[in-house]
């Protein structure tokens, strides 16, 4: 078992400094401890990398406010920036831009089947996780902000699910925030929101999703149908190791969230068959890329702490995703067949079945299954707080999000006091980088208008 680091919480440390064109950045590393709640206990390491505009002096950069990014997931890292696009292109007018792997993320002391056996057993490993949830990052924004710049506050972008450690900040730190953008990051934070209530509403919009898609590419829909049919005969296993059924296929419906997915799925689809001596079989183009959508070698949190981002109730989440689908018989691929319907596709949804079809998730079953058992998740978000807040708020809404349910992040912007909101239907979820600069853009006018 690994033995914890005790030591006092560290600042930044050494700072390698390195040039790309157009940009000068700086890699921090951050000791935070794993429980906040018992800050002399073990520590973890976080990585964060400063993003400033190359051609600035020292001076200049000093006096330059900060900005911090909270990526999307859970369990992924934050972007990796190769020049002035998108987004940072407009962040770097005004900010210097800190990106933060979120703690088990990318180059921040790691969680996946790899680490987690040093934590112990499925316990050891599932109560550890119990501390990667957004309370416990927004602590750590709050050490390694007074760390860099002391009493100052800072702007915090969020996408997705770093929009709701966002509006977590806004409940439990908001004198950290100088003003907070949410691009696709409003939740539901009404206490009759639970975890299931979430799905119920998602089930509705993948269906909307799918069949939209197949009005786009007609032949999809019989491309689709031939696959479950092949997989239902056939067991298929991936490159990576994955062993691809009925219901992994359906997950495929995750791409349909984003302004390109639908063309992306339809290139997908159009490399599935191939002949061969044994008569049509999957390509081992489709085979690569299907591994590469549906692996969860890079982010094994996506799926283990899914459903906890939803759970403040103290309930378990008791694989919600997987029970609520129960509720929606269309989703059943077997009965559309012989019912001659469209297949439906399914987004994005944690499954207890992956943790025997994921090559990279099989080694944490028992960890997977014990955090879906777990009680007493505590409050993520301080309605009242929220009720009262006076940090300048701006968030783009999505008409049609797949991921994120509209009419939920409309009411919650209506509990969040002076939150402005842009919504739109230009975009999917992934407008942030989509619309890149114009989003970003706007969502800095909305704060600043909104300041008077």
């Amino acid at each position: 078992m690994q033995q914890a680091s005790t030591a006092v919480p560290a600042g930044p440390g050494a700072v390698t400094t390195v040039r790309q064109p157009e940009l000068l950045l700086a890699d921090y590393h951050f000791d935070v401890p794993l429980d906040h709640k018992a800050p002399e206990g073990e520590l973890i390491r976080l990585y964060a990398r400063e993003v400033v505009a190359a051609g600035k002096t020292a001076a200049q950069r000093e006096r330059l406010p900060w900005l911090l990014y909270l990526q999307g997931g859970p369990g992924s890292g934050a972007d990796r920036p190769v020049g002035r696009s998108g987004w940072l292109d407009r962040a770097l007018d005004d900010y210097r831009v800190l990106l933060l792997d979120q703690r088990g993320t990318g180059r921040s002391t790691p969680a996946n089947r790899q680490t987690l056996p040093l934590r112990g057993g499925p316990e050891e490993q599932a109560e550890y996780l119990s501390h990667f949830r957004a309370d416990a990052i927004v602590r750590d924004c709050e050490l390694i902000r007074r760390r860099l710049i002391g009493d100052r506050p800072w702007t915090v972008l969020g996408q997705s699910f770093g929009g709701f450690c966002a509006v977590t900040y806004l409940s439990h730190a908001p004198e950290g925030l100088d003003s907070v953008l949410l691009a696709g990051g409003l939740p539901a934070i009404d206490s009759g929101i639970d975890t299931d209530a979430v799905y119920r509403t998602a089930y509705p919009r993948m269906e909307r999703k799918t069949l939209a898609h197949y009005a786009r590419y007609p032949d999809d829909e019989a491309t689709v149908r031939a696959l479950v049919r092949h997989l239902t005969d056939h067991e298929e296993v991936l490159t990576d190791g994955t062993l691809l059924t009925v219901p992994a296929l359906q997950q495929l419906g995750f791409l349909l969230g984003t302004g390109y997915g639908s063309h992306q799925l339809h290139y997908l689809l159009e490399d599935a068959f191939v002949p061969t001596a044994d008569g049509p079989r999957l390509s081992d183009t489709f085979r690569e890329r299907m591994a590469a959508v549906l692996s969860r070698a890079a982010n094994p949190l996506f799926t283990l702490l899914l459903e906890s981002i939803y759970a403040q109730d103290g309930r378990a989440t008791d694989w919600a995703a997987e029970r609520v689908r129960a509720e929606f018989p269309a989703f059943d691929a077997g009965k559309a067949l012989v019912e001659d319907r469209p297949v439906l596709l399914t987004g994005e949804t944690a499954h207890p079945w992956m943790l025997d079809t994921h090559a990279a998730l099989r080694p944490l079953r028992r960890t997977a299954e014990l955090l879906a058992e777990r009680t007493g998740w505590g409050p993520l978000y301080d309605t009242g707080r929220l009720a009262r807040n006076t940090v300048p708020v701006a968030a783009v809404i999505y008409h049609d999000d797949l991921y994120v349910d509209t009419e939920h992040s409309l009411a919650t912007a209506r509990s969040i006091r002076g939150l402005r909101t842009w919504v739109t239907d230009e975009f999917e979820h992934d407008g942030i980088r989509a619309g890149g600069r114009r989003v970003l853009d706007r969502l800095l006018w909305l704060v600043r208008d909104g300041r008077g």
